[in-house]
């Protein structure tokens, strides 16, 4: 989202008057100039929400929601299914990237469709993550429940955990990069259009390296730091660009 995700201003209703408002009440109108007909919305627990989803379905677009707290029944309802089943997982993948041995394991079910107090659903899931550090040999686990609007026949177990896994890849790379390399948690910035506008350039600046190939945006930003020069050399803003000096 280009908005933070904390607090910011929007324009609302068909005049100019604006309001204090937050993630969930920004999402729909960040997406209404956008064709997301036939796609899948991704989002964490914040935006589960019946308004949002019936947004979405209007809109003939899929949702794949996160089901945390915030929807205590709907949680709940999902997590008892779950726990009281014994079958295999209906799919796995193993990798080893980061210095990571992971795995993941999705289990699905339509059984509750009817029975769950929420627009749309297609199909249930709970995703069980085990990893393990090569390193020091410690093991972790967690496990996700959540919904998705598309039916078995337009998303199979292996499409649901892919869908669940490139959301995490984008709240991952954006938001991480964010918060550690940009400490936007412990910005002073808190007046009129300050935090709104300082979250815009900072992921303009994410997006701009980004779209140059730089695999390690923080390695790249701490590179183009220490010369002003750099940064037009790397952007090709200049006639006289250096080709290729900091790729």
């Amino acid at each position: 989202m280009l908005l933070p995700k904390k607090v910011g201003k929007l324009p609302v209703g068909a005049g100019d008057e604006l309001k204090q408002t937050n993630e969930i009440k920004t999402a729909a109108p960040l997406l209404h100039p956008i064709d997301i007909k036939g796609k899948t919305i991704t989002a964490d627990a914040l935006l589960t929400q019946v308004n949002f989803a019936n947004y979405l379905l209007i809109r003939e677009a899929d949702y794949h929601f996160t089901a945390k707290g915030n929807q205590k029944h709907l949680l709940e309802d999902i997590s008892f299914y779950f726990e009281n089943i014994t079958r295999e997982a209906d799919h796995k993948t193993t990798d080893g990237d980061h210095g990571r041995l992971t795995t993941r394991e999705i289990w699905v079910t339509t059984d509750l469709n009817k029975h769950l107090n929420f627009p749309g659903v297609g199909q249930a899931f709970m995703v069980q993550r085990k990893t393990t550090n090569k390193k020091t040999g410690k093991k972790t686990q967690d496990i996700a429940y959540g919904i998705t609007s598309k039916p078995p026949d337009r998303a199979s177990p292996e499409q649901v955990l892919k869908d669940n896994r490139c959301h995490w890849t984008i709240e991952n790379s954006c938001h991480y990069i964010l918060d550690w390399n940009y400490d936007e948690d412990r910005s002073r910035i808190r007046t009129g259009y300050g935090p709104e506008n300082m979250t815009r350039l900072r992921r303009l600046a994410i997006g701009l390296i980004k779209a140059k190939g730089a695999k390690n945006v923080a390695q790249k930003t701490r590179q183009l730091n220490k010369d002003t020069r750099l940064v037009f050399d790397y952007l090709k803003m200049t006639l006289n660009t250096c080709g290729g000096s900091v790729a």
